[in-house]
């Protein structure tokens, strides 16, 4: 074989190798996935509690499929409230004992409601038989209780009974300008916040929708805020409608109750059993100005 030949016959057999070779033999150039985006930090925060649920069933069940962390509040020993409790449990909302306690004025109490006169051993017995009856609460809220939350004693008797239960939050209701009940909760190193507006005092779609805006004006003043509403169409309907896009057209994000106490304390998350020294309870500001009394009979 010539040196030509021999050139010629290695010429051909490295393009025949390389022809057969796949191409994905040799080093392959792999790209860093995209970064993803980074999710907006929120303007303010906002906590919603409907109130006044175990009594019907389809309001309850319509509470329960609202979207987010929207919490419920049940009434002690109403038909539905263990079974719409564990409900609410497993859909992750936070439940909540709603304390009856004795409005003032004319308003009609609610038949289980706690007198303002009753003592410390009724207090405390009465309070171990609601709590008991309302599976999985994390925190109390007063249902009433316009009379009942402005004296000093029922309200230190009751915050003594929450505080034996570590896990337990309290939300005053402040169905009243002149309630204690939130200053006797962090006396007593509660964790606890308070209620700045009410979504249906008036009812009908427009004014609730209104005061969904004050709420949301509120937490973006103020950082943070609470409202209570109740099992009403018109409520239902929209906060349906709202919530979803809460972080697009407000820059707002819904918590549960306890991540807004959690938040007030300075702390991030929910508070998992936090308990707060009553220096420093008092010293973590309220969400704002104090919230206006309720003007419907059913909230005092």
């Amino acid at each position: 074989m010539s040196a030509a030949t021999g050139w010629g016959s290695w010429v051909a057999l490295f393009f025949t190798v390389i022809a057969a070779t796949p191409a994905h033999a040799g080093p392959e150039l792999r790209l860093a996935p995209p970064l993803a985006s980074p999710t907006p930090a929120a303007r303010a925060h906002i906590a919603i509690i409907i109130d006044d649920l175990g009594e019907q069933h389809v309001a309850g069940l319509h509470a329960a499929r609202l979207p987010g962390p929207v919490a419920m509040a049940f009434l002690p020993g109403a038909p539905y409230t263990r079974a719409q409790a564990a409900l609410a449990h497993g859909r992750g909302k936070e439940v909540l004992l709603h304390l009856p306690l004795q409005p003032g004025g004319t308003a009609r109490a609610h038949p289980a409601s706690l007198t303002a006169d009753a003592g410390p051993e009724q207090l405390r017995e009465y309070f171990r038989v609601a709590l008991e009856s309302v599976p999985h609460a994390a925190g109390v809220n007063n249902h009433q209780g316009s009379l009942t939350t402005t004296r000093e004693a029922p309200m230190g008797w009751l915050m003594r009974e929450i505080s034996l239960r570590p896990g337990l939050y309290f939300v005053d209701s402040r169905t009243t300008a002149s309630s204690v009940a939130y200053r006797a909760a962090r006396l007593h190193g509660i964790p606890s916040t308070e209620r700045n507006v009410f979504l249906d005092t008036t009812r009908g779609e427009k004014a609730v929708r209104a005061a969904f805006h004050e709420l949301i004006d509120k937490a973006l003043r103020n950082e943070r805020a609470l409202a209570i509403g109740h099992p009403y169409a018109e409520t239902f309907k929209v906060l349906e409608e709202e919530l979803p896009q809460l972080m697009a057209r407000y820059g707002v994000r819904l918590i549960a109750p306890s991540e807004m106490i959690a938040r007030q304390a300075g702390l991030r998350g929910p508070y998992r059993q936090l308990r707060l020294s009553p220096a420093l309870t008092l010293a973590t500001s309220t969400t704002g100005p104090a919230a206006p009394a309720a003007t419907s009979t059913m909230a005092r």
